[in-house]
């Protein structure tokens, strides 16, 4: 994991590189009085084609490295970062974190991870898949899933534009505790937007798919095509009065429940009290048959990884057993914090699924609500970290009878987030894969739409 010669030649830099600029500031910290010290580096490119009607719009290409150091002279802590890797703003940097923690307050959580937690092991996830796409051929494909989309429908007017991303970098983080590691790793997308019209009516609606393989990612005319269909049908939305119905969140934002829970149960939000879940510890938070895992090592995984920011193995968990939480999401400095012991979240999750005993198709889920609304995309931020009151702007179908009627928008569903996890009564088996958290559609049993 920690051999990169194959992508070498992709890189400014080579993997040997970066592992020594990390030695070196490891050894320039120490020799600075540091009792401590961790460093990442990182060195990577991406490749940003648009196009809209049918013409390029932008060719963006970047370079980007960076690394940053964190010092620690006993509980005091210091960090500074640069993008310069000569050896001067190295030596510069290193000096810069050490001045800052001589004039910081003494932290007793701060400090590295603890030495025992730190990965031994670095299995190959498969991450990194490169992908030679010259600019021709990304304009071509990003005009052919433009072109797509228009052909759905005559009233596709016009358009935001259909994009294709290349992206691939590689990083070493390293302490003082004699942990080293790294890898490459790609990240690859394509995503279209379109405009439709009918009468006094303009909808917008998109689709886009990511992975870290381009064969993984869908078909270029098929996202077109996603894209031009949803728009289409938002075409001629209403307004509904106000009601208390059961509410079906769409796959692409039904993990956006997720990550609310995730912010919920996350050290940072624990050890602040600014959380609605504080002291979930084996409690019933979801429905009684709702699992929720991570699962830091599936190949290809968007949020897979073999250790976390600070070193520490990343594990298989089940984080709510049977709607019962079962675990934090933590770092080392929250777990001290909380007097407990990090989870080797430290910079994030990794892949969270969320299922339950029998997974419905998309059709099932309609027939199951019967009469509700089917939410395909939110606005706005109004949620409440604290309390857990979840007030969002929200537009989608009206379903009757399990059957879609009519494209809904302007309205705004509300409820609280205590409520939305125990009210789930139904998950899909649609998941759609975008990012660290994966779900198929939910289905809430009951949620107040405000509308007319």
């Amino acid at each position: 994991m920690n051999k990169l010669p194959a992508s070498d030649s992709r890189f400014s830099y080579p993997f040997a590189t970066l592992q020594q600029i990390a030695r070196d500031i490891l050894a320039q910290a120490k020799q600075g009085g540091a009792t401590a010290c961790e460093s990442n580096v990182s060195d990577g490119f991406g490749q940003t084609v648009t196009v809209r009607q049918h013409a390029v719009e932008t060719i963006e290409y970047n370079r980007d490295k960076g690394l940053s150091v964190t010092v620690y002279i006993g509980k005091n802590r210091g960090n500074a970062s640069t993008s310069d890797f000569s050896p001067q703003a190295i030596s510069d940097t290193v000096a810069a974190a050490l001045s800052i923690a001589r004039y910081t307050a003494e932290d007793d959580c701060s400090g590295l991870a603890d030495a025992e937690l730190l990965a031994q092991t670095f299995p190959d996830l498969d991450l990194y898949h490169p992908w030679d796409l010259s600019v021709e051929e990304a304009i071509e494909r990003a005009q052919n899933c433009e072109q797509a989309a228009f052909a759905v429908d005559e009233r596709i007017t016009n358009s935001e534009g259909a994009s294709i991303s290349v992206g691939e970098t590689q990083f070493v983080y390293a302490n003082s505790l004699g942990f080293m590691g790294g890898y490459p790793l790609s990240r690859h997308s394509v995503s279209c937007i379109v405009i439709a019209e009918q009468g006094d009516s303009k909808q917008r609606d998109y689709w886009y798919s990511v992975a870290r393989d381009a064969t993984d990612i869908e078909q270029i005319e098929q996202i077109g095509q996603k894209a031009g269909a949803r728009t289409v049908a938002r075409l001629g939305a209403k307004k509904i009065a106000t009601c208390e119905v059961p509410v079906l969140f769409e796959a692409p934002i039904a993990s956006g429940l997720m990550g609310h829970f995730a912010s919920a149960v996350s050290g940072g939000s624990l050890y602040r009290k600014s959380s609605f879940l504080m002291d979930s510890m084996g409690q019933q938070v979801f429905a009684p048959d709702i699992q929720i895992r991570e699962l830091p090592h599936i190949h290809k995984g968007l949020a897979s990884s073999a250790f976390d920011d600070e070193g520490v193995s990343t594990v298989e968990r089940n984080i709510v057993e049977n709607g019962i939480v079962q675990g934090y999401f933590l770092g080392s400095y929250s777990a001290r914090k909380l007097g407990m012991k990090t989870t080797g979240n430290a910079g994030g999750i990794h892949n969270l699924t969320i299922t339950n005993a029998a997974p419905m198709d998309f059709d099932a889920m309609l027939k199951k609500m019967d009469t509700g609304l089917l939410v395909t995309e939110l606005m706005g931020h109004g949620v409440n970290a604290v309390t857990g009151d979840y007030s969002r702007g929200a537009s989608g179908f009206w379903v009757e009878n399990g059957e879609i009627c009519y494209p809904v928008e302007e309205i705004t569903i509300a409820g609280n987030l205590k409520d939305i996890f125990l009210g789930i009564a139904a998950i899909g088996n649609d998941v759609v894969v975008r990012g660290s958290k994966q779900s198929g559609s939910i289905l809430i049993d009951r949620m107040t739409i405000a509308g007319d």
